[in-house]
């Protein structure tokens, strides 16, 4: 059996659009949406809280991936990630440092528990990883307004 068949690919990626006096509507491969929340005040999402909440989802699904690699995930209880940052106070707008607090309950031993936290954050967590890996970003102006 080919690994294809073992793991379907999930379609991956996102659009956003802004439309004139709107909030921007981001939408997944998968036909997922949401609404930007873009002012200060405004209950929502920002993109930055949405850095944040890929790290904490990506961190709390690879912690279960861990436990069951661990064979314990029958013990394995609720699972949460808080993620802040700290924003660089020079340089270009970035998250200068995230700053992860991982609970993990269950009748799990503490030492097995720091193992599956490790292991999600330093190993199976794609956010994280790509976050350590500083990936480069190829952007291209696409203009869908000039006549062909």
């Amino acid at each position: 059996m080919s690994a294809e068949a073992k793991h379907p690919v999930r379609p991956t990626g996102a659009t956003a659009v802004l439309r004139p006096r709107q909030s921007p509507v981001v939408t997944s491969a998968t036909g997922g949406e949401f609404t930007l929340s873009s002012h200060v005040s405004a209950p929502g999402f920002s993109p930055v809280d949405m850095l944040y909440g890929a790290l904490a989802g990506c961190l709390v699904i690879s912690a279960r991936a861990a436990a069951a690699k661990l064979g314990v995930l029958d013990k394995l209880g609720d699972v949460s990630a808080r993620v802040t940052g700290r924003k660089a106070v020079e340089g270009p707008s970035r998250v200068e440092a995230f700053h992860v607090e991982m609970e993990i309950g269950g009748d799990i031993d503490v030492a097995v528990k720091k193992e599956i936290a490790e292991a999600a954050e330093g190993e199976i967590c794609t956010v994280s990883n790509t976050l350590r890996g500083h990936p480069s970003i190829e952007a291209l102006l696409v203009d869908n307004t000039v006549p062909v």
